[in-house]
C-alpha cells in the first residue's frame, strides 16, 4: 500500500469520528456508552501514532 492510499484510508476513518462523538451524545446509550467510549479513545490513539509515525509534510 502507497503512502496516499494510507492517507486515504486513514482520513476516512478519522471523518467517522464526528459520528462516534454524536452517539456519545445521545442520553438513551445504556451500557453502549462504554463501548462508544472505548472506542474514542482508541482511535484518537491511533490517529496519533499515525501523525507521529508519518509526520505531515509542511510543504504539502
Amino acid at each position: 500500500m502507497d503512502k496516499a492510499a494510507l492517507q486515504e484510508k486513514v482520513d476516512r476513518v478519522a471523518k467517522k469520528r464526528e459520528f462516534l462523538v454524536q452517539l456519545l451524545e445521545k442520553p438513551n446509550l445504556g451500557t453502549l456508552r462504554l463501548d462508544v467510549s472505548q472506542a474514542l479513545e482508541e482511535l484518537d490513539e491511533l490517529l496519533e501514532e499515525y501523525k507521529a509515525t508519518f509526520p505531515q509534510d509542511p510543504t504539502n
